[in-house]
């Protein structure tokens, strides 16, 4: 047996036989043991916000409430306003003096509004306000119960049994910040000092740690069970009739020690306002979070409202969030992402890319910029459209498929190159673009070059075409050709006809020739290899600064060369294919990928390597290396399960034959919000998580995978553990989600 055929089959028994003993770990229960899912409707969350008006004031709501004709009304800093149920205008309802700072509005059984201001309480019905006789203002709290309307402030308490206001005794803390009844012509009250029961015949007081978390009480609601939630500092106290039984704090899913406001749902789900969103405890004990400008106009949360739809109604200093339902199928919501991709995010020639929005967080404002990256999210695009096709038989997505392919094909046909190709292009009266050309100094160059001995300073890197159409960007990364070969093969595989696979071929050839005619790199017009697009021996096994790329880029290679192979069958691709597992030992690099130094581990390459399994699965023959990439695989698909990410879960199951994580995959899809803004998510504010550093090095991140609705809007290049992140001025392509949705539609995953 030769060294070299001695080597690989040790690498390949070493993997088989790690793949083995995971396998023979003791079995744990697996959800993703079903292969299949039927579409069925689901809840759909979404959020609607609402601005009162232009000042700071008006947008400070303190209190909110829904009236028997499901219109909202709010006390803010600048008074009371109401909106009508299908309106999106406010109406300010306290007008010459009389208006100013307002603290609670409340809805009784009879169809009254009542309003607790800065100068007392005022009632509305049928259009007509009345300043009520009795409270003095402040009124800073209200409730409306069977027995009759009590009102609260900081000189005094009031009630209203049908014979007018009048004060009651008991020597209740002034600093009430919520009152409910107790469903028995008594009150609870939160108070600065603690909770307080209040019947006619007694009060009791309960401020020690054996009865509340903290003395400092913010929020109250009665649960089905008629438990009372407390929220206030520390958390939330579940009391029984006479005693504390349960305590909620950040370990249980609290975001914030701070709770401000709890309210229950319709839908028997305790609602826990806190200074850093809402948490929402359902009967069966699981829970969800909202927060971040995705969900909330402010993740201060200061009181929680519900109409007869459900729609939870949220007062913040910032404006009123509404959070609504619809039901939704996989398949219409797949309907609902395409429409927006075809509105906002295809830009001409037939490039798949994210909408800036000039003005943030406003769709309607929208243009089309470029991105370094337009290529391989336009290859991701067209391996989506395939699978549509592969799927449906869509004429649509054909003709879709074609036409991104007929772009990835122009940007090598712009460069007027043997098989150089662009990272994206635009047309050439675009007068804004990201990185425009720019000189270096020689000051600027040592300090780059000292900063990363491979740095490249690129001055042009916007050419014009030779037609005067185009402006192309040039320095292409390694990332670009995965992209673009990934979306090749899957083009080439469920969609070409035989006259479009010799094109395919053909295209595909002019680059992998580009690479074997200059030493194994990617070549820019100024004659030297772009900054990130190299795979050649000398670099990757004999220069130390290439040392962090060479495993990955050693397999990048080998998918490349084993693609254009596969499409031309012509000998040469499968010579120099062998020539590097043989003389250069890039099978062995291979397989150093699973065992990355830590320091050079970036989440990226995870997708990149993504994008290279189907090929060198698909398109290998031979039986010894076929096993390698197959226990390869496997290996990195143990360390990947725990991302959850529904593209890496769908390739695996591509490339193995093998349906796995078809539940974490499932869930990723149903808890995408339909809001694509890639607005800021900050996870450093809750008290629920741990900052960590793993399983990235370089990223700050948290200690637990947070649920799609709650991440930064996805790009797979994206680490989903990330901690902090987003730009609000942009609106990502849904394409993240469409792929690996079509991906499990062909495989009849998702049936």
């Amino acid at each position: 047996m030769s060294c070299y055929a001695e080597r690989f089959l040790k690498n390949c028994l070493l993997l088989v036989s790690f793949v083995l003993a995971v396998s023979c770990k003791k079995e744990q229960p697996d959800r993703s043991a079903n292969v299949s899912y039927q579409d069925k409707p689901f809840i759909q969350e979404f959020h609607e916000a609402f601005r009162v008006g232009s000042g700071n004031a008006e947008n400070e709501v303190r209190s909110i409430a829904v009236d028997q004709e499901s219109a909202i009304w709010i006390a803010t800093a600048a008074g009371i306003f109401q909106k009508k149920k299908d309106s999106r205008d406010w109406s300010s309802i306290i007008s010459g003096s009389d208006n100013g700072p307002a603290y609670d509005v409340e809805s009784d059984a009879k169809g009254i509004m009542w309003l607790g201001t800065w100068n007392g309480l005022l009632s509305y019905k049928a259009g007509r306000l009345e300043r009520v006789s009795g409270p003095e203002g402040p009124v800073s709290a209200i409730c409306a119960a069977k027995e009759g309307i009590y009102a609260l402030g900081p000189r005094g308490f009031w009630l209203n049994e049908g014979k007018g206001f009048h004060k009651m005794d008991g020597n209740i803390s002034r600093s009430v910040r919520d009152v409910i009844s107790d469903q028995n012509k008594g009150l609870w009250l939160a108070t600065d000092v603690g909770l307080y029961h209040w019947t006619k015949t007694g009060l009791t007081h309960y401020y020690k740690t054996d009865a509340l978390i903290s003395g400092y009480a913010k929020g109250l609601a009665l649960d089905g069970n008629n438990k009372l939630w407390v929220g206030g500092l520390g958390g939330v106290t579940i009391r029984g009739l006479d005693k504390k039984e349960k305590e909620l704090k950040p370990e249980n899913g609290i975001p914030s020690v701070y709770v401000t406001s709890v309210r229950y749902a319709p839908d028997s789900s305790m609602w826990v306002g806190t200074q850093a969103g809402i948490v929402r405890f359902r009967p069966g004990g699981s829970h969800s979070l909202l927060f971040s400008r995705r969900w909330l106009m402010d993740d201060q949360v200061n009181k929680i409202a519900f109409d007869k739809e459900g729609t939870a109604w949220i007062a913040t200093p910032k404006g009123v969030s509404a959070i609504r339902k619809r039901t939704m199928t996989l398949a219409q919501k797949s309907d609902s992402f395409y429409d927006i991709l075809m509105k906002r995010h295809m830009r001409a020639p037939w490039i798949a890319g994210q909408a800036h929005l000039r003005i943030p967080g406003d769709t309607t404002s929208w243009q089309p910029e470029d991105d370094d990256n337009d290529g391989e999210y336009t290859g991701n695009y067209l391996a989506m459209e395939s699978f549509r096709y592969a799927a449906t038989k869509s004429p649509e997505a054909k003709a879709n498929a074609e036409k991104a392919f007929g772009f990835l094909k122009l940007l090598q046909e712009v460069t007027d190159t043997d098989g150089f190709f662009a990272r994206t292009i635009v047309p050439s009266d675009w007068k804004n673009v990201h990185d425009a050309n720019r000189t270096f100094t020689e000051r600027e160059k040592a300090d780059e070059l000292v900063k990363e001995p491979r740095f490249k300073p690129v001055e042009v890197r916007w050419h014009k075409s030779r037609d005067g159409k185009w402006l192309w960007k040039g320095d292409t990364s390694s990332d670009e050709m995965c992209g673009h070969m990934f979306g090749y093969y899957f083009y080439y595989t469920l969609v070409a006809d035989p006259n479009e696979k010799k094109v395919i071929a053909t295209h595909i050839a002019r680059i992998v020739d580009h690479l074997m005619k200059n030493n194994l790199n990617l070549t820019d017009v100024d004659g030297t290899h772009t900054r990130w697009s190299v795979w050649s021996p000398d670099k990757l096994n004999r220069d130390p600064e290439w040392l962090p790329d060479r495993n990955q880029n050693s397999m990048e290679l080998l998918a490349f060369i084993k693609l254009a192979y596969h499409v031309t069958g012509n000998k040469k691709y499968e010579n120099e294919y062998i020539r590097l597992i043989k003389d250069e030992k890039y099978l062995e690099n291979m397989g150093e990928v699973t065992n990355q130094n830590p320091a050079w581990f970036i989440y990226f390459d995870v997708v990149l390597q993504a994008y290279l399994y189907p090929i060198l699965l698909k398109c290998e023959k031979d039986p010894e290396r076929l096993n390698f990439y197959k226990a390869h695989l496997n290996k990195w698909f143990e360390k990947r399960k725990a991302d959850h990410n529904p593209l890496i879960n769908f390739i695996y199951s591509y490339s193995s034959s093998q349906k796995a994580e078809l539940d974490n995959s499932i869930n990723f899809l149903v808890d995408t919000p339909l809001d694509l803004i890639d607005w800021p998510i900050d996870h450093s504010k809750r008290e629920d998580l741990k900052i960590v550093r793993t399983p990235v090095l370089e990223d700050q991140q948290v200690d637990a995978l947070q649920p799609a609705s709650i991440r930064m809007t996805v790009r797979w290049d994206k680490n989903p553990w990330t901690m902090a992140g987003g730009n609000p001025q942009v609106e990502r392509e849904p394409v993240f989600w469409l792929l690996p949705y079509w991906m499990g539609r062909y495989m009849n995953m998702i049936k």
